[in-house]
């Protein structure tokens, strides 16, 4: 091995070990297929779970305020909502005070769907937490939250 390669390897090796992001990447992602596994009776994956609770309130949200819920861009959300849609779980109207703004609302079937899956979502977070025992839950949620 060269010295070049075996510095350029120091550097690699740190980054991986250290790097938040892609470490935060790597949870996201074991953490969305462990979800999508326990909602696969649903028909919903993980995200879609969380687009259906973002959007569970008594006066619809608009794309925007539910985009800036889950951190994500208008584009993507608008992706995310099809299948939904499709599915009877939820629909987009025109709001009535800026016609140029749509309002996410929940179908009757949305809230049902929302209902069912929601102690698979309550017994899966606490078996997670027993597994993360060792760390303080509290403290990461925060941080993540910091972070977002």
């Amino acid at each position: 091995m060269s010295k070049s390669e075996s510095s350029a390897a120091v550097p690699t090796r740190h980054i991986h070990d250290n790097c938040l992001c892609l470490h935060a990447q790597r949870a996201a992602r074991a953490l969305a297929r462990r979800f999508d596994e326990a909602f696969r009776p649903f028909g919903i994956t993980s995200g879609q779970f969380s687009l259906l609770n973002a959007m569970n309130r008594e006066e619809p949200r608009s794309m925007g305020e539910v985009a800036a819920i889950l951190a994500m861009d208008r584009t993507t959300l608008t992706a995310n909502l099809k299948p939904l849609e499709r599915q009877g779980l939820m629909k987009s109207a025109v709001d009535p005070n800026d016609r140029r703004s749509r309002k996410l609302v929940l179908t009757a079937a949305g809230k049902k769907r929302l209902r069912a899956a929601a102690p698979v979502w309550k017994r899966e977070h606490a078996a997670l937490e027993r597994e993360l025992a060792a760390i303080d839950a509290g403290a990461l949620r925060a941080g993540l939250r910091a972070i977002a």
